[in-house]
């Protein structure tokens, strides 16, 4: 097709005043109707924990012992190195990232009085992440993204950088790509050498059950690879519920070493008086155990699965040979390269025609895609007629791009 015939499908398309959104990576209404018996009250009678804790008053800082065993379920560790918090894994990171910087882990200087402080970054990644690293004034590495987890040769010759503190990642189904660590990456983490003390890792496993279909991908548990190095204190685990009931309503908790539970606990007796139980109890009580929520991702599943495959089937109609992009198993975006240099320029039809996207070169820090190639779609929050619509129209405006570079 003509430049020209693309233009006047982009102009007929533009007319129609669109308002569609693939910004962000939200459940839709449909999903978050799975949850809807969780706010039955009949979760939170009686208020009270098998060993008649009320919920409804101060206390139990680390969370209720049902959750913990929950969320010990969850990431395969002992309950005892769970600490079951709020609404938010992303506060969970912010917060013990801050923690390090004001008052070091490990016996080490707070890193804001170390200076020159790095985080390496596998791109594209999650511009999350990135936010919360550029906010505390943390240098950013690029580490590139292989089919099977980050550069793991790459990152073993950063981290003999002692100014180097850290990686912060989702190893199962990645934001964007969609990709699960194998279990040599998972090793790799597991022996790295860092010549900083307090050498930290955020494992963001934000997607652990979070599957498209039957067979789930396997994630090595990253602990217990550990455990041959004597390593366990490199990695702080963090997960939540958000995407499982509601993210406005969820509860989170983080996985770490017992000499990290013990110091983030510590910080977190001055900080708080406890979180949020009741809103504990009620998932407890809703879900279970991993088998329920299993079952329940399956659900989320049986409504995503189309979406994914939607966008994927016009991706492929459209853009073979001309772009390359992910087929994921889980998670909740499609990552899409570009050829070099019309990200921007797609992005910006997509929004003069109403149709908002996660910035491009978002995936990225500091929003720099260095070849300008590399867009994130998420599929999950529009109504499939909407979605189709959208990726239909960013076919277009992606082959406008290339077309419109190619006659520069």
């Amino acid at each position: 097709m003509t430049l020209s015939q693309l233009q006047a499908q982009y102009e007929q398309a533009k007319a129609q005043g669109l308002s569609l959104d693939m910004s962000r990576g939200k459940p839709g209404a449909e999903q978050l109707d799975l949850s809807n018996a969780l706010l039955d009250n009949k979760w939170l009678a009686p208020p009270t924990t098998e060993k008649k804790f009320d919920c409804r008053n101060y206390g139990v800082l680390d969370g209720i012992p049902e959750a913990k065993r929950l969320f010990a379920e969850l990431f395969a560790v002992p309950p005892e190195q769970i600490i079951v918090c709020g609404n938010a894994s992303l506060t969970l990171m912010y917060d013990y990232l801050a923690q390090c910087m004001l008052f070091g882990t490990g016996g080490a200087a707070p890193w804001v009085k170390q200076g020159g402080v790095k985080f390496l970054c596998p791109v594209p990644g999650y511009d999350r992440h990135f936010g919360i690293l550029e906010h505390l004034g943390i240098e950013m590495v690029n580490i590139p993204m292989l089919e099977d987890g980050p550069d793991m040769a790459l990152v073993a010759e950063h981290v003999k950088d002692p100014g180097v503190k850290g990686l912060i990642c989702v190893p199962k189904y990645s934001n964007p790509e969609g990709k699960t660590f194998s279990d040599t990456t998972v090793r790799a983490f597991a022996a790295l050498k860092p010549a900083a003390s307090d050498f930290r890792v955020i494992w963001d496993n934000a997607y652990l059950v979070h599957n498209l279909y039957e067979q789930d991908d396997e994630l090595l548990n990253i602990f217990e690879a550990a455990k041959a190095h004597g390593t366990q204190d490199h990695f702080i685990e963090v997960a939540s519920f958000s995407k499982i009931s509601f993210p406005g309503a969820a509860v989170a908790a983080i996985a770490a070493s017992p000499g990290n539970i013990k110091e983030i606990l510590a910080r977190m007796n001055v900080q708080t008086i406890g979180h949020d139980k009741l809103n504990q109890l009620r998932h407890v009580r809703y879900f279970k155990n991993l088998d329920n929520i299993k079952a329940h991702m399956q659900r989320h599943a049986a409504i995503l699965r189309p979406r994914f495959e939607a966008v994927l089937n016009i991706l492929a109609r459209d853009l073979t040979g001309i772009a390359s992009w992910a087929a994921p198993r889980g998670g909740y975006f499609i990552s899409l390269d570009l050829p070099e240099g019309c990200a921007k320029r797609t992005a910006q039809l997509l929004k003069e025609a109403g149709v908002t996207l996660t910035p491009a070169g978002a995936t990225f820090p500091h929003g720099h895609d260095p070849q300008d190639r590399n867009l994130r779609i998420a599929p999950t929050f529009p109504p499939i007629d909407e979605l189709v619509q959208a990726t239909e129209l960013l076919t277009i405006c992606a082959r406008i791009a290339m077309l419109e570079k190619n006659e520069r």
